[in-house]
């Protein structure tokens, strides 16, 4: 996403499990970045007694001309009337000329998110509704069914609703809500939802870091309905046990629903390794895509007795599947001094650039696990290297893997460029959206 500005709390993300000493490395950087955000001075007061508005500064206007959802602290003038968090006021520039309606939040760095573009319109329960249509009808027309019965129904700004998240597993939706805006139409949005899916249930995963910088609680729990014991996704004809209450993210990684395909495509005969494998997406792939043996790695003890579960749910050959609980890191290495190979390496990690600020940390994180990679890699092996930090552009990533495979003294090709599913659509004015950046390396065969 943008290197320039502070990464959304709402903008989906991939919540960090695994990577532990590194996470403990940034504790402090996190600590210093949140408490920087929290205090950073609130736009001014305006006119108490005129109607609630937002006022831009000279000149601020033109990331709104250019449809750019987020208003940040540092372009408000300042705030007529008295609006409450959540409350949804309309923007104008010095003039007074109206821009935007927006949901208004006092204890972010983004003091507002735009709801609409047109003075016309009626931000109510009917503006919900038929944003939420429009979601679900252009998921129909990509025909997404036809693949899985697990979807990211709504993508936040990119469908114009900006911090709202929601994610279905077949008759069980997971709804996150990460602005002030969602928080305040909650209610409306499960009515609508429910009338408009019909769920057995709503569970709500509104628990991301993101809702401490939007100064929200953090929530969970059942909406509408009740949780079933067991929920599962159907994704390409293999089953995955979900854990809607306590999984990472919503349960699961919608987004690498296509990469994960490609993966098994591209497995046969291999030797595969899959680090930070939370429940074993890629490694079932990969065991059905005929691999030769599957090394699957990742801290969480829990995650990995799901993903065994998932190999039996699919009556994959547990004799060909290894599984490790381990830090990723340390993991890498030990492997590195055992001189092991592999032909395939899947390098997915948690998010180590939530905003920019921690991009040169985490820049450092990416160049030693590809280094490792590298060198874990058999000649003409394949590398599936991963970033879903907002903090981290393409380009950024592609240049710290060029200074890994540099060091590793190997010579790589880039074979393609890997995007999250199309139920992940990203707006051409909200290019933030693109957070799930990936390549498929391979190493060159010097003696062929």
């Amino acid at each position: 996403m943008s290197p320039s500005k502070p990464r959304s709390p709402s903008t989906p993300h991939r919540q960090s499990q695994g990577g532990k000493d590194f996470r403990k490395r940034m504790q402090h950087g996190k600590a210093t970045n949140t408490a920087a955000a929290q205090q950073g001075k609130p736009p001014r007061s305006g006119n108490p007694g005129a109607k609630a508005a937002i006022i831009l500064k000279a000149g601020r206007e033109k990331s709104l001309q250019r449809r750019h959802p987020w208003i940040f602290s540092g372009a408000v003038e300042c705030i007529d009337g008295a609006p409450c968090s959540g409350d949804t006021v309309p923007v104008r520039d010095e003039t007074g000329a109206f821009l935007a309606w927006a949901a208004y939040n006092p204890a972010s760095q983004i003091t507002a998110r735009v709801w609409s573009w047109s003075e016309q319109e009626s931000i109510d329960s009917r503006f919900f509704r038929n944003r939420i249509v429009r979601a679900l009808a252009a998921r129909r027309m990509l025909d997404l069914e036809h693949d899985s019965n697990g979807m990211r129904i709504i993508h936040g700004e990119s469908d114009g609703l900006p911090g709202l998240i929601v994610d279905r597993y077949g008759d069980v939706l997971v709804m996150q809500l990460g602005s002030a805006g969602t928080e305040h139409w909650r209610d409306t949005i499960a009515d609508i939802l429910r009338q408009l899916c019909t769920p057995i249930c709503i569970y709500e995963r509104s628990d991301s870091d993101g809702r401490e910088l939007e100064g929200l609680p953090k929530r969970c729990g059942v909406v509408h309905g009740q949780l079933p014991e067991n929920t599962e996704v159907t994704e390409h004809g293999l089953r995955f046990a979900v854990d809607v209450a306590a999984g990472q993210k919503t349960g699961y990684y919608l987004d690498q629903r296509d990469n994960r395909a490609l993966t098994g495509k591209l497995s046969a005969g291999r030797d595969v390794l899959n680090c930070f494998c939370y429940t074993g997406g890629f490694s079932l792939y990969a065991l059905r895509g005929g691999a030769q043996s599957v090394l699957s790695i990742d801290a969480s003890e829990s995650a990995l007795e799901l993903a065994k579960r998932n190999v039996e749910l699919n009556g994959l050959d547990a004799s060909k599947a290894e599984w490790q609980c381990a830090d990723v890191f340390d993991a890498l290495r030990k492997l590195r001094d055992q001189n092991r190979k592999f032909d395939l390496i899947v390098l997915d990690p948690p998010k180590f650039a939530p905003t920019a600020a921690f991009a040169e940390k985490a820049a450092r994180a990416y160049k030693d696990i590809n280094l490792l990679g590298f060198k874990l890699l058999r000649p003409g092996g394949l590398l599936f290297t991963y970033s879903c930090s907002g903090g981290i552009s393409d380009e950024l990533f592609q240049k710290i893997i060029a200074g890994a495979a540099l060091d590793a003294g190997v010579d790589v090709q880039i074979v393609k460029k890997l995007h999250a599913a199309a139920d992940h659509p990203v707006l051409l004015s909200f290019p933030e959206g693109a957070y799930l950046k990936g390549l498929v390396l391979r190493v060159q065969d010097t003696g062929a």
